[in-house]
């Protein structure tokens, strides 16, 4: 991409993992925004060597060696990741007017950038996109050879969205969940009972705060204003966060540390604007997650005799 100059603001989201922070930022630094904004959380103050991590990782920052206006927000005491993460965009989005938002774990390949600036331009004043992804899960499936695809899930690996979706579409207290149960309104919500199930215990939980990732208060606040994602084709972003020191990625999955492809410009559009039912339910069904009767029939299955035959 030699011809290409990023115009568009990064935000930058970061913690106490210099090493992932430190690759994700050396992508960013390839990349040249003119304007970067760096989200930080403070230490934990009960956690062995938060406070040396923490400033390990802010350091990195001081690494900006191009023409480039940098924007901190850094906490002095720790928010945790779902108040950090909504205040530190508020702040964002009180400065510039879209951005390309990253996290400290999120790698992207050079393209990525590219490719969201130019769906922030041409989508800028389509109120039906709310964000634009930089993830594919679908593991080399296509169903053209169209550049993106649009969806009703939103998956923030590492993404890009405008003022407006998010002034209008995050609401930290999700004040709209109790009057969509009391109106029974939450089957016109999903696709599939399966969907409806998974999401409702989903959103109930963190509607009471029992669980408090700012991603799933995104995702309502777009899913409930009718607002779709587009999604790249290729995969443009490998979590490298994948661990026990993690935050929320922890363990062993298929979708860390995906392998990065290229996005090919210039771009093809997709004819017409529709989420693609197909491709939301492989997703749906292969990484959210399995119905409790389809884990009971499993169950059941499981304990039929198998019988061998000759």
């Amino acid at each position: 991409m030699p011809d290409f100059k990023l115009t568009t603001p990064v935000a930058f989201i970061i913690f106490n993992r210099p090493d992932t922070t430190e690759r994700v930022f050396a992508e960013i630094a390839k990349a040249k925004p003119t304007k970067l904004l760096v989200i930080a959380d403070g230490a934990r103050a009960n956690k062995e060597g938060d406070v040396e991590k923490v400033a390990a990782t802010r350091v990195i920052i001081n690494r900006v060696d191009w023409d480039c206006e940098v924007l901190t927000n850094f906490s002095d005491i720790n928010l945790g990741c779902d108040s950090r993460v909504s205040s530190g965009l508020d702040w964002v989005f009180k400065h510039v007017e879209e951005a390309i938002i990253l996290e400290d774990d999120c790698l992207p390949h050079p393209t990525f950038f590219r490719f969201c600036e130019e769906m922030l331009t041409r989508y800028r004043d389509d109120a039906r996109i709310g964000m634009i992804s930089g993830d594919n899960f679908q593991f080399g499936l296509r169903l053209t050879d169209e550049s993106y695809y649009f969806s009703n899930i939103s998956n923030t690996w590492g993404w890009a969205s405008w003022r407006t979706r998010w002034q209008n579409d995050y609401d930290t207290t999700m004040k709209n969940w109790t009057g969509l149960i009391n109106k029974g309104r939450l089957a016109d919500l999903f696709r599939t009972q399966d969907e409806q199930d998974f999401f409702t215990n989903i959103f109930e939980k963190t509607y009471k705060g029992k669980i408090i990732p700012w991603d799933y208060k995104w995702f309502f606040g777009i899913r409930v204003n009718g607002r779709i994602a587009v999604m790249p084709n290729v995969n443009l972003i490998s979590n490298i966060g994948f661990g026990e020191d993690a935050t929320h990625t922890k363990g062993v999955s298929v979708l860390a540390n995906m392998e990065l492809q290229e996005m090919v410009f210039p771009l093809k559009h997709p004819e017409g604007m529709f989420a693609s039912s197909v491709l939301d339910n492989r997703y749906f069904e292969n990484f959210i997650a399995t119905s409790l009767y389809r884990r009971i029939k499993a169950r059941l299955i499981n304990l039929i005799p198998k019988y061998e035959t000759n």
